[in-house]
């Protein structure tokens, strides 16, 4: 399957923007979708997850309250809708897919147990 993420963008402190990522080449409605982002310098990070059918999500602390992932499978599309950001939601945002639902908290924020990786979309946040 191949992944892209958009939406990103320049936006001040306290505002919101819903990032997109359009599947292509699979069947989207059998992956479990998640949410990365990559600071400079920084590791990827952890976002936010959803499984397939939409019913179950799972949000780093980080962005617990702030942001809401959802998909429409109809669409082949996941969302991150985020509100209050920060000028530490800066990053490139990443999305990416797996099959089996994460373990736990270490198994949704390993990288390498998700696939599909496609091209981020930068978002920066001015203080």
């Amino acid at each position: 399957v191949q992944l892209q993420a958009s939406g990103g963008g320049l936006v001040q402190a306290g505002g919101s923007l819903r990032l997109s990522c359009a599947a292509s080449g699979g069947t989207f409605s059998r992956y479990h979708m998640g949410w990365f982002r990559q600071a400079p310098g920084k590791e990827r990070e952890f976002v936010a997850a959803i499984s397939a059918g939409g019913g179950t999500t799972f949000y780093a602390d980080s962005v617990k309250g702030r942001s809401t992932i959802s998909r429409d499978n109809a669409k082949n599309t996941v969302y991150l809708q985020m509100s209050s950001l920060k000028p530490e939601d800066t990053a490139v945002y990443y999305c990416a897919e797996r099959a089996t639902w994460p373990a736990g908290p270490s198994s949704a924020a390993d990288p390498r147990q998700w696939n599909s990786w496609g091209q981020g979309t930068l978002v920066t946040v001015s203080s």
